[in-house]
């Protein structure tokens, strides 16, 4: 079985998520194969692994980082929120069904055993497993059986490290605060105390790094830096939304649904030379995009609600007949049809007319489509025929179905890796495009296409546009993460405590 160490952190978006991967980087560059570990996300974005099984996307970044596939046990229970007070549930890949908060907190104890034996599995095939936490280990409210941060590290048996959040202020008083309110059990857990997100001289923080070893008794292992990482973050807390992006060449606009899922289909637009990317909430700030994209949602019929109420809908409707590229993916597909049936109650129930931009109509069903696929664009007119042909890969979660109708034209052609099947799928008419797959971007020069396409439309040469290897990026990001944790981490120590595992 594999040697543990856990990274939990005083509260949310302390950094937990990039420690564990570099973490992962610096141990796969030693030698050792290592492997992530979450037993409960809650997120809307997520992945479909190479055998149809749905998982957090964080859990998948780690995973590369760590230079290995990404498998569901990593993260045996993922919540998606659909409401303020209720999540879609799903345990080992597949959806359990909706819970509320309450319910789900008298239920968890039970899924204890899928833990067990998917940190077993993991355990089993590798050398070192960092398991990350959630939110706080302190927090007194949902302490009584935890599984995601103390009571994860005991079912483990993982030391802990601690990691505080300087950049929010009064990091001594969120380390010092959380040890004291854990158990003395719990406290022995904790071996190491790590500082993140510091900006300007260390030498100034040494006499605080000194009192709070003396109070804490135990050691600060490290004091890392705000670092500037282009990797993807967790989607709840993501510092992408809030960007103020001086405008492009290529302005491209992403509405910000209440429950935007899936953005990260859109970060390689992002590395792209002259464009910006830009997510937006309110009409006021839509101005005059080149293009404008429809992200995934949780609960595609109250986001349509919201978009319409908002006074977006109508600006992108008129932004369509103008001539604005409008691209929607999954959810925000699904609102661009002409209506949306939800007789099964998977959503809010009922019906809905839909944007009327593209002729499909979206039944949902209990039944959440699941696949890797792999094909190409189909030939395509318009302003984005640079697409005819280009190479698709990436993978489809959805609960509807969508029916074309009249004249629709579909837009790729792929094999469904999981099924086995081949099959046609999204539609375009003019200037609106919509898919269910995820990652459409992602794959060779398909985003460059896109930017150069619409260059073309402008009247801007844009064909010397480098090509972006998104791959070759991450793991350079992955590098660089490992490179900055080296010099700030004491990674002798950090290996000691890996070595001397926790006392139970």
């Amino acid at each position: 079985m594999a040697k543990t160490i856990m990274i939990q952190g005083t509260m949310s978006n302390v950094g937990k998520s990039l420690l564990t991967a570099g973490l992962l980087r610096i141990f796969k560059q030693d030698g050792y194969k290592a492997a992530p570990f979450k037993s409960q996300n809650m997120a809307l974005n997520s992945y479909i692994t190479k055998d149809g099984l749905e998982m957090g996307r964080a859990q998948v970044m780690q995973a590369e980082a760590a230079g290995i596939e990404p498998s569901v046990s990593m993260n045996p229970i993922l919540l998606k929120p659909s409401s303020d007070t209720g999540s879609q549930v799903i345990v080992n890949g597949k959806v359990l069904g909706n819970m509320s908060a309450r319910d789900y907190f008298a239920y968890k104890k039970t899924l204890i055993p899928e833990i067990q034996k998917a940190f077993d599995d993991v355990s089993r095939e590798n050398d070192i497993v960092v398991i990350e936490g959630a939110g706080s280990p302190a927090e007194i409210n949902l302490k009584q059986d935890d599984i995601v941060n103390m009571g994860m590290a005991k079912l483990a048996k993982a030391p802990v490290l601690l990691v505080g959040d300087i950049d929010r202020g009064g990091v001594f008083a969120q380390l010092i605060g959380t040890v004291m309110l854990l158990t003395k059990e719990e406290q022995k857990r904790i071996k190491g105390l790590v500082i993140n997100k510091f900006r300007g001289d260390k030498t100034i923080l040494d006499p605080g790094v000194t009192m709070l070893e003396e109070k804490a008794q135990i050691p600060v292992v490290g004091v890392t830096p705000y670092m500037d990482i282009d990797i993807e973050d967790e989607d709840s807390l993501t510092e992408r939304f809030e960007k103020v992006t001086e405008k492009g060449l290529v302005d491209i606009a992403v509405i910000r649904l209440p429950r935007i899922s899936n953005f990260t289909d859109f970060n390689v637009f992002e590395l792209i030379p002259h464009v910006s990317l830009r997510y937006v909430k309110k009409p006021r700030d839509l101005g005059n995009p080149d293009m404008i994209l429809l992200p995934g949602s949780k609960n595609t019929i109250e986001d349509l609600l919201w978009l319409r109420q908002s006074g977006l809908e109508d600006m992108i409707l008129r932004k369509a007949g103008q001539g604005t590229i409008i691209f929607g993916i999954c959810g925000g597909y699904q609102m661009l049809g002409e209506v949306l049936s939800d007789p099964c109650h998977v959503e809010t129930g009922g019906m809905v007319k839909g944007m009327g931009l593209l002729p499909i109509d979206t039944i949902f069903s209990r039944t959440k489509t699941r696949s890797r696929v792999k094909g190409s664009f189909l030939a395509l007119e318009g302003d984005l025929s640079l697409l005819s042909g280009a190479p698709i890969e990436g993978y489809e979660i959805h609960m509807g179905n969508s029916i074309q109708h009249g004249e629709a034209k579909p837009l790729t052609f792929f094999e469904d890796k999981v099924n086995g099947i081949t099959k046609l799928c999204g539609t375009w008419e003019g200037n609106v495009y919509g898919t269910y797959l995820h990652g459409i971007f992602d794959v060779g020069d398909t985003a460059e296409k896109v930017v150069r396409a619409i260059g073309e439309k402008k009247g801007i040469d844009l064909s010397e546009i480098p090509v972006t290897d998104f791959g070759q990026m991450k793991e350079s990001q992955y590098d660089h993460l490992a490179e900055e944790l080296r010099k700030h981490l004491d990674m002798d120590k950090i290996y000691e405590i890996l070595n001397e595992g926790a006392e139970d």
